[in-house]
Formats: C-alpha cells, sequence, structure tokens
C-alpha cells in the first residue's frame, strides 16, 4: 500500500494546525513491552499513560498522528453517551457500568486536565457543552438526564427555553441542559499535541506503517507492516472507525461490529464581533436532540463549526453546504447569509445500540470501538483505563464495560451501502413530537 498517495481531508484543522512531530515509519523488526495499533486519541492516551508508568511503548500509525477520525470531527468535548443515558448502562451491566458512567462523567475534565498539564496548544476552551431540545415534549430527555447525571455528581443544569435563548441566541429551541465541564478543542491539534508529548517522555511512534494484520507468535503479540514487524508482549488495537480501511486482515471481526458513517463538517468564514455577542456569546459547544443532529461552536478564529449528512451520495459537498447554510440561517437569523470556507468529512463508528465495546483480543491484547459520536472526551479516557488492563489492573477496577468478544453485524457490507438511508428514520422521529 502506497500510503504517500493519501492525502490529508481539505478541513480547517489541517489548514490552521502547525506540523506535529518528524516521524519514520517502521523498519525491520523492533521491540517494545506494549505496542499500540493507532495514533488517535484513544492510541495516544493509551501510550502516554504507559510512558507514565515506566512502560516501553511502540505506536504504529497508517498515516500519521490525528489523520483519521480524531483529527476530523468537529471537536466538541462531551462528557456524556449519544442516546444512553447512566441507568441504561447501570441497568445493563451493573458496578461495571456504574464505573463506566463515572468515567464518562469525568472524561471531559481528564481532556482538559490534560492539556492544561502538558501545555498542548490545542485551542482549547472548557465553557461547558449545551443539549437544546428541539420540540417542548423533548424536555423530559432533558430532566431525565440532569437527574441521573446528577446522582452521579456532574454538574448538570436544566436550562428554561428563556435561559436557553440567551446563551444561543435562538428561538429555535424549547430549553435543555448542559454540562460546564464540557467545551471544545481543535482535535488535530490536540493530536499532534499528544503525540510530541508522548515522545517527549519517551514513547516512540511511527508513521506511515498500516498494520496488516497482528498474530500471537512465541508468546509476544507481532504487528505486521508493509516494511517492518513490532513484537510486543501486549497489544492494544485503537483503530477506532478506521479499523478495517487500510487492511481488510487486520481486524475484520472489530471492523464489522459497528458501522462507519460519514461526518461532514465545515466552517465558516469568521464572523463579526457584533454577530458572536449574540450567538453562542458564550463560546459554549452545542449539539441538541435531533437525530440529524443540529450542532456548532466557535474555533479560535471566530468561525462557526458546524456540519451535516446526505442521503443521495452525489455532489455531497455542495448540496451539504446548501443545506446546512440554509439551517445556520434560520437558527440564527442575525448572522444573515451563510457562506463556508471549509468543508470535509470522516467517519463515526456507530452500533445497533449506541453503546461502546471494549474487547481482551487474547492473552494481553485489548481494543475498543462504537465511539457513537462522543469520541473526543471518551477515547482519552478510555486509552487511561486500557493502560491499566495492559499493566494488569484486575477487570473490577476498571472504568471500563466488561470486555467481550467482538460481534460482526450481519449483512455489514450491504447495511454498510444503505446506512445514509438511516437519516430518513431519523427525520421521521424528528418530526415526532415525544409524548
Amino acid at each position: 500500500m502506497n500510503t504517500e498517495k493519501i492525502a490529508w481531508p481539505r478541513s480547517l484543522w489541517a489548514a490552521v494546525t502547525p506540523s506535529g512531530p518528524a516521524l519514520t515509519s517502521v523498519q525491520g523488526t523492533l521491540t517494545a513491552d506494549v505496542v499500540v495499533i493507532g495514533a488517535g486519541f484513544t492510541g495516544l492516551s493509551t501510550a502516554l499513560h504507559l510512558r507514565k508508568a515506566g512502560v516501553d511503548v511502540a505506536v504504529v500509525e497508517a498515516m500519521e498522528p490525528g489523520w483519521g477520525a480524531s483529527g476530523s470531527n468537529n471537536g466538541q468535548v462531551i462528557p456524556t453517551l449519544s442516546r444512553v443515558d447512566p441507568d441504561e448502562l447501570i441497568r445493563r451491566y451493573g458496578a461495571a457500568g456504574e464505573r463506566f458512567a463515572g468515567l464518562i462523567r469525568d472524561s471531559a475534565g481528564l481532556l482538559f486536565d490534560t492539556v492544561r498539564e502538558h501545555a498542548i496548544a490545542a485551542e482549547a476552551e472548557q465553557t461547558g457543552w449545551i443539549q437544546p431540545v428541539h420540540t417542548p415534549g423533548r424536555m423530559k430527555i432533558a430532566e431525565r438526564r440532569v437527574a441521573q447525571w446528577s446522582r452521579l455528581g456532574a454538574p448538570a443544569e436544566l436550562l428554561s427555553a428563556q435561559r436557553m435563548r440567551q446563551l444561543l441566541g435562538s428561538d429555535a429551541w424549547h430549553g435543555g441542559w448542559w454540562n460546564p465541564t464540557g467545551g471544545h478543542i481543535n482535535p488535530l491539534a490536540l493530536a499532534r499535541g499528544l503525540a510530541q508529548v508522548v515522545i517527549t517522555n519517551g514513547g516512540r511512534i511511527y508513521a506511515r506503517s498500516p498494520a496488516l494484520r497482528y498474530a500471537r507468535e512465541g508468546g509476544r503479540w507481532v504487528v505486521y507492516t508493509p516494511t517492518g514487524v513490532v513484537s510486543a508482549s501486549s497489544l492494544v488495537l485503537a483503530t477506532g472507525a478506521y479499523t478495517g480501511e487500510f487492511s481488510r486482515t487486520l481486524a475484520p471481526a472489530v471492523a464489522h461490529e459497528f458501522m462507519p458513517v460519514f461526518s461532514w463538517q465545515m466552517a465558516t468564514q469568521p464572523l463579526p464581533q457584533e454577530v458572536r455577542r449574540s450567538v453562542l456569546p458564550g463560546r459554549q459547544a452545542m449539539s441538541d436532540t435531533h437525530g440529524e443532529l443540529h450542532f456548532c461552536r466557535y474555533d479560535a478564529r471566530h468561525r462557526l463549526v458546524t456540519g451535516g449528512a446526505l442521503i443521495a451520495p452525489f455532489d455531497k459537498a455542495r448540496r451539504t453546504k446548501a443545506m446546512v447554510a440554509k439551517r445556520i440561517e434560520r437558527l440564527f437569523p442575525q448572522i444573515g447569509s451563510v457562506s463556508f470556507d471549509y468543508i470535509w468529512n470522516g467517519y463515526i463508528g456507530m452500533t445497533p445500540d449506541y453503546t461502546p465495546r471494549f474487547h481482551r483480543l487474547g492473552a494481553d491484547a485489548y481494543a475498543w470501538a462504537g465511539c457513537n459520536g462522543r469520541g473526543v472526551a471518551l477515547a482519552l479516557s478510555a486509552g487511561r483505563e486500557l493502560a491499566k488492563a495492559v499493566r494488569g489492573v484486575a477487570d473490577g477496577e476498571l472504568a471500563l464495560l466488561p470486555f467481550t468478544q467482538p460481534t460482526p453485524i450481519p449483512l455489514h457490507g450491504i447495511l454498510r451501502v444503505f446506512s445514509p438511508l438511516m437519516m430518513l428514520l431519523y427525520r421521521y422521529r424528528d418530526r415526532r413530537e415525544v409524548g
């Protein structure tokens, strides 16, 4: 595979973010205590926590740190799952679900604390995350989430329709809730910054070295790349939504247990100060209760970073920009005519029940998949816990859901082709009131 021919997406983040550390590819036979596949948020967090514990770690990355989902998302730091509330986690998984809910509760704080501890220039703004509701009946969702997260000690707060208008500068929503520990970052800058911190702490990262497969040989894990191999006592698979994109033989069971769904992101021209005084004046991150999600946040240059999705596969960039421009003009009429300087996309890993999957792939080998649109905060915290697992911490002391074997989705290839049609179901549900 010639990875030199695979370009960076033309994203806002790629345009404004300084280059990451200079990295070499895997050459020959290398050894480490732990080999991590993937230099996104999970892999880099795992590597950083292992290095802090004095563990020799080598990270193998197909392209460059942050090339995949970690560097191409909207950058919202959200301390919740998308559709599964804490009581449901506890009902399904008992004590493990309660520990995992606690991890989610603290996940945004861990990210921002990491940025501050290591002085990572990630354009981090811990201004909070807001979830407005788009119909009056959906206030029941906000009330339920505030009650459940508050019981777990999260600083969740219910917001009236009037308060929501003040925070967002729009009459489009009917109240909602927020968590002040959330916020937003430049995700590519965070990935590149984490990579530099890993290297500064003695870790190794190998770029342009796609893992083709891994195998258990002679009591060790061996990862094969086009130009060499890495042998280690333990392995962490941290390829997320891009598992299978560079090699179908890497981890097909993991790659087929979630649906990689395209998420389009776009950035407006910088908005003038008089507009910013009313539109998200507190610079929080916002994503609402639509299944066809309405979301936005500012970047450091005062661009509104938002996005959307379409069903039909033709001319998507132009049509998505037109659709989202109309949406933003409707939600925030004081902005006036909206135009976008950048548009890009990346995968989100969606599981059928909107719950992440955690796996023990063999002796001292671990993986997770299925961020379900909440990967920024969750991935860093998951990496910390996977580092603990590698070091021998007992399952009952990990803040993760129970380890399972990967369960591929039946007819995955066919469903992947038709997955954009789910947007029809989301639109139908979005039009209905919650009783």
